[in-house]
């Protein structure tokens, strides 16, 4: 299973303090059927995710704000977001390596989980 991120929810990532960890361990409850996943460890305040995902291939984090910041996305950011998760879904191996290779894309370091 590849767990991806876009460079841009990686400066996210790091600000918000989100640990690869829980990343992997969202991505591992979606597996399992769980969609709501706390990122954050319990802190207030929360955030809300776009994550490209397909079950036992690929998810991609694309976007992530924090609530306290806005609380949602209008429908034209939410189509914008569609696209690009299809996008990158759509990408073969090659396709992925290359993003990867460009700095378009990195891997979630998986750390103790499997």
């Amino acid at each position: 299973m590849w767990v991806l991120r876009l460079e841009a929810f990686g400066r996210f990532q790091r600000r918000e303090r989100i640990t690869d960890d829980a990343l992997t361990k969202a991505v591992r409850d979606a597996e399992g059927g769980l969609v709501d996943a706390d990122l954050r460890g319990g802190k207030s305040g929360g955030c809300r995710t776009i994550i490209a995902y397909r079950r036992g291939d690929r998810a991609v984090f694309l976007y992530g704000l924090a609530k306290n910041e806005r609380a949602n996305l209008d429908d034209d950011e939410l189509a914008y977001w569609r696209r690009i998760g299809r996008s990158y879904l759509a990408l073969d191996e090659d396709g992925i390596e290359a993003a990867i290779a460009a700095g378009e894309l990195t891997e979630v370091s998986h750390g103790d989980e499997t």
